[in-house]
């Protein structure tokens, strides 16, 4: 797709921001369309993790007149926002495209490709690991004192949230890596605060994590974890090859003096 010029008056930057946003709107709203007639089979899809908690012989209960064509259109709405996810963030990283200097912008495309592929492998994770451990905690809490009504649209919703947090939360990686490897934040600084580090992500696995489950939170801490220690490794070894070993111990500032010296 065409990339706008750096230099434009701001009413073109802004006719840009519409255009982009135009593509995405309608390119969402277009895939949820067609996907609404296939809906039924989705919600079944996305149940399947959930039988052997809820059991072969529940049922979903929808309690309003509405309540089916929410539930559809949400299912609908969220598929089209998967699948046309790689449209979504490339029309956003082409509206930043052109303030990047030439040698930044080689990095465009794998960034592109590496924040697709985190957020889909973030989602996957959730389904084959978080979602049935988290549901199975969940009604630990109701079946000893009573039978719980499998209420649709609050298990849907649920669900939804914790694939999209996932998502979201499977893009650390991404950041801490140019953080690192940019000296934006040097690695030195991640590697001896790493305390303060997992305190945050224990944080933010709090927040991100939809159930308030302490299940699901510990394990989305886990997983954070891991991805940030795989962000650092690959960090350092960039860094290492790029600029040398003694590069792993650099501030901001000597950074900056060591680009200043190569120009």
């Amino acid at each position: 797709m065409p990339i706008g010029p750096a230099r434009m008056p701001l009413f073109d930057h802004l006719g840009e921001l519409r255009r982009r946003l135009t593509i995405i709107v309608v390119s969402v709203l277009v895939t949820a369309v067609v996907i609404y007639f296939a809906t039924p089979t989705l919600i079944q899809f996305l149940l399947d993790p959930l039988r052997e908690v809820m059991g072969d012989d529940a049922q979903l209960q929808v309690i309003s007149v509405l309540g089916g064509f929410t539930i559809r259109f949400k299912v609908a709405f969220f598929f089209g926002m998967i699948i046309c996810s790689p449209i979504i963030i490339w029309e956003i990283m082409a509206f930043f495209l052109p303030a990047l200097k030439e040698s930044e912008r080689k990095w465009v495309v794998p960034t592109v490709a590496a924040l697709v592929i985190l957020f889909f492998f973030g989602m996957i994770f959730c389904y084959f690991v978080i979602e049935k451990a988290a549901f199975g905690w969940l009604l630990d809490q109701t079946n000893d004192f009573a039978q719980p009504i499998y209420n649709a649209e609050d298990y849907l919703d649920i669900f939804m949230k914790l694939e999209i947090g996932f998502g979201f939360a499977f893009e650390l990686p991404l950041i801490i890596f140019y953080l690192s490897i940019f000296h934006i934040v040097p690695y030195s600084v991640f590697r001896s605060n790493w305390r303060y580090i997992y305190i945050g992500l224990m944080t933010v696995s709090g927040i991100i994590t939809p159930d308030a489950s302490p299940v699901t939170m510990l394990l989305m801490f886990g997983a954070l974890i891991g991805l940030y220690e795989i962000a650092l490794a690959v960090a350092r070894q960039v860094v290492t090859r790029r600029d040398g070993k003694a590069a792993l111990k650099w501030t901001r500032e000597d950074y900056e003096e060591h680009e200043f010296d190569e120009e």
